[in-house]
């Protein structure tokens, strides 16, 4: 999940039109960063979610730092104003691991992301895993599907 950091901001301080434009842009990066087969969504206001289907937790987690760093690059230019510094907070569940249904899943994911929030904003949390069991099947797995890419 992602939360575009302050955004209400943008509509205060530069109206509603500004607000969507951020909005736009915004999806406009994420989209550009997707893999075929990957789903964005609007989940609400100013959040997103992703949707990766089996990427394991480092991609998940370079694909957040990919996106951070892009939105960083982000100038949007409204009416000779240029906005910049736009932030996002990410939080980041996988399923089995993080939660055991779909709703448990979004629920990890919000969770994560109401930590990112909490400690700083502009940053990534991974959600907490179930079980340190689980942890570890979810870090093996990783292992082994990487060695079987490099053959």
């Amino acid at each position: 999940m992602l939360d575009i950091d302050y955004f209400k901001n943008y509509n205060d301080d530069h109206g509603h039109d500004v607000g969507d434009l951020v909005l736009v842009e915004f999806t406009n990066l994420i989209n550009d960063k997707l893999r075929e087969g990957d789903i964005a969504c609007r989940y609400g206001g100013e959040e997103f979610m992703l949707i990766l289907p089996d990427a394991p937790i480092s991609s998940l987690e370079k694909r957040a730092v990919l996106i951070r760093d892009k939105l960083t690059e982000l100038k949007i230019n409204h009416h000779g104003k240029t906005l910049n510094n736009i932030t996002v907070s990410i939080g980041i569940a996988s399923y089995p691991i993080y939660a055991e249904t779909p709703k448990g899943l979004i629920k990890a994911a919000d969770m994560a992301l109401y930590q990112a929030k909490e400690t700083g904003r502009d940053r990534t949390v991974i959600a907490k895993s179930l079980s340190s069991h689980a942890k570890e099947q979810l870090l093996e797995n990783e292992d082994l599907a990487q060695i079987s890419n490099l053959a």
